[in-house]
């Protein structure tokens, strides 16, 4: 992430076009609305059965790094909103190359992401209407959700909040109910003591290396709190509303999924088959488990809802960044256009690859959620680069040019975002390791080369053109 040149100054993203009707109970669960999702409720019961108890150490080591990448961009948001956010901070900190690079590949992500989540909540569909085709259901979710992001972004906002708002509060009675069977004063419940926790196989069944898989695992659940200070740019008060959103997102991201792994693996054996199973996942197995009448059915619903709204925040974060990314030259010009404070156009690019996959789903239902899985890989790491090596260069520019801007402020600067960047350096050493993911590492790699390519390309250009605009000016002066 070296600089390969001086960076030509950033051109300053034109987000007057867009609306301003987000509210900062809006921006809040936008925070939680776009990352608890699939990644939570369901592909956190791999991890369990890789790491076994200790998985509650893989997601507090992975929450820790999170919780710096969150704090660096809220400093950096707070002291510059914009709807590209960290695309922004990195044209302006490394060069225009970065910001493309870092842009177009989360915008890639979220669109991946967006056909992932309708996938996954078809099955769910199926599952209770057996004989539905599964892309038909993922065609009916597109159509929602695509025709939500065209409306008004006020829409979105009270859209997203009530469906981040049922997920909140399904996992924090989650947790109360948890903690009182772990406690043993829930009717018709045990205390389990340690049991879960040391038997089996012990805190760590399948040694260091189910500990790595777990980590991996947790490290792209957590993706998509980024979104908070992409949306940041459209509320009513940018500034104080990325620094509370910010704020507030992290610590309750941090007590909900390590605080509900703590739950799952105590009450519920780590090697129980159910747990890793998709079409229940850890947080159904426990309900079961408890024998409380109707739960296990009530959170298949949350568990859908958080689905559809993950969904539903991805779509917006796409067309956002897209339409930042093209209002600095970045793309083309007709993705930007709006109408009525709202990039349509760009909603319905992002949207393609969703609609992609009710084609994928009818084709290849088996394997199409793996291969998609495979193609994102570890792109959220490249981003998180980004970001700590962004703040680095900015935070001191800051100091020095405007430092009553920093009203977020990373802490122990710059010793943690280089703690940061050492984390981030050994997950991808640790996906080198693992077989399953050294393929995601790959296709991320060439991504990121690709997009790095083109965006020098394209800043090359720029400045040769702005250097034969200045000569002949010279000449005709």
């Amino acid at each position: 992430m070296s600089r390969t040149s001086a960076p030509a100054p950033a051109v300053q993203p034109d987000d007057t076009r867009l609306s301003h009707g987000l509210k900062q109970r809006h921006l809040s669960m936008i925070a939680l609305g776009g990352v608890i999702g699939a990644g939570l409720f369901v592909g956190s019961g791999a991890g369990i059965a890789a790491a076994g108890p200790s998985i509650v150490v893989a997601y507090a080591l992975s929450g820790l790094l999170v919780m710096l990448v969150m704090r660096m961009l809220g400093e950096m948001s707070a002291a510059n909103p914009a709807s590209g956010s960290f695309s922004v901070h990195a044209e302006r900190a490394i060069g225009p190359w970065a910001g493309f690079t870092a842009g177009w590949a989360f915008w890639f992500l979220l669109c991946v992401a967006v056909g992932l989540e309708a996938m996954g909540a078809a099955k769910i569909m199926t599952n209770w209407l057996p004989g539905t085709p599964e892309w038909a259901w993922v065609a009916l979710f597109m159509l929602v959700f695509c025709g939500t992001n065209l409306a008004a972004v006020k829409n979105f906002g009270e859209f997203e909040f009530w469906f981040a708002a049922l997920k909140v509060g399904a996992i924090a009675l989650f947790l109360g109910i948890g903690v009182l069977a772990i406690a043993g004063v829930l009717p018709g419940t045990e205390a389990p003591g340690t049991a879960n926790l040391t038997g089996d196989g012990g805190f760590l069944p399948n040694g260091v290396d189910g500990l790595v898989v777990g980590l991996l695992a947790s490290v792209f659940a957590y993706g998509g709190l980024e979104t908070v200070t992409i949306a940041a740019a459209e509320s009513e008060h940018p500034v104080q509303g990325v620094a509370k959103a910010v704020r507030t997102a992290m610590w309750r991201i941090a007590v909900f999924y390590i605080g509900s792994m703590a739950v799952i693996v105590t009450l519920v054996p780590w090697n129980d088959p159910d747990v890793a199973d998709p079409d229940k996942g850890p947080y159904v197995t426990t309900l079961a488990h408890l024998d409380i009448p109707g739960a296990a059915t009530a959170l298949q619903i949350v568990v859908f809802v958080a689905l559809l709204s993950a969904m539903n925040a991805n779509i917006y974060g796409a067309s956002r960044m897209a339409c930042s990314l093209v209002a600095r030259g970045q793309g083309p010009k007709a993705v930007g256009r709006t109408f009525g404070g709202v990039p349509r156009v760009a909603v319905l690019v992002s949207s393609v690859f969703g609609f992609l996959c009710v084609l994928l789903s009818y084709w290849r239902p088996e394997d199409v959620f793996q291969w998609l899985l495979n193609m994102i890989g570890a792109i959220i790491l490249v981003v998180w680069i980004f970001i700590a090596v962004s703040q680095l260069i900015l935070r001191r520019r800051t100091e020095r040019e405007a430092p009553e801007k920093l009203v977020v402020r990373m802490w122990l600067f710059p010793g943690l975002t280089w703690l940061a960047l050492l984390g981030m350096a050994a997950v991808f050493v640790l996906m080198l390791r693992e077989e399953a993911t050294r393929l995601q590492l790959l296709g991320t790699g060439i991504l990121t080369v690709a997009l790095a390519a083109g965006g020098l390309l394209l800043q090359k250009r720029r400045e040769a053109r702005t250097a034969a605009e200045a000569e002949r000016a010279g000449s005709a002066g």
